[in-house]
């Protein structure tokens, strides 16, 4: 049987790792502030919609596993924002912190030996702890994969 801290090491380095391809940090590095609400021609967002439904998807799962009462969100209007830009600067490095902020929340989690990430989530039907911070993993890689594709189009991708 492996080590079971370093399996769940492994497991919450998967919400932030680059070792296949960018990650969240790299994908909004740089990135100048004229762009941040464009959206390239026959794509449907811009780099501030994917960013802000990374952070708002991300922020649900984590709620959604914490022992306190679950209110569960609507979707799509809940996910993604009203419109294509940031209502301001300060909203672009808001979110891009949260998103790193509840990350290392899940990453704790993930180690933390109280918790049965096989069991069912309380406030679930019958979601477990390790499918979700796989999902966050898995739904926050493909987005990043999105964004860095936007990017390419409007010429702001090194």
């Amino acid at each position: 049987m492996p080590d079971e801290t370093a399996v769940r090491k492994q497991i919450a380095r998967t919400l932030d790792w680059e070792d296949a391809h960018a990650g969240f940090d790299g994908a909004v590095e740089g990135l100048a502030p004229e762009l941040r609400g464009k959206a390239p021609p026959g794509l449907p967002y811009s780099p501030w919609q994917l960013v802000e439904h990374i952070r708002r998807t991300q922020a649900d799962i984590l709620e959604f596993c914490q022992p306190k009462g679950y209110q569960e969100k609507e979707w799509p209007k809940d996910y993604w924002p009203d419109g294509a830009s940031p209502p301001s600067p300060k909203a672009w490095d808001e979110s891009i912190a949260a998103v790193r902020r509840d990350q290392k929340a899940l990453a704790a989690l993930t180690v933390d030996g109280k918790i049965d990430l096989t069991a069912p989530v309380p406030s679930g039907t019958g979601q477990t702890y390790l499918r979700e911070i796989l999902l966050v993993a898995d739904h926050t890689a493909y987005h990043v994969g999105e964004l860095i594709v936007v990017r390419r189009l409007l010429g702001a991708w090194k």
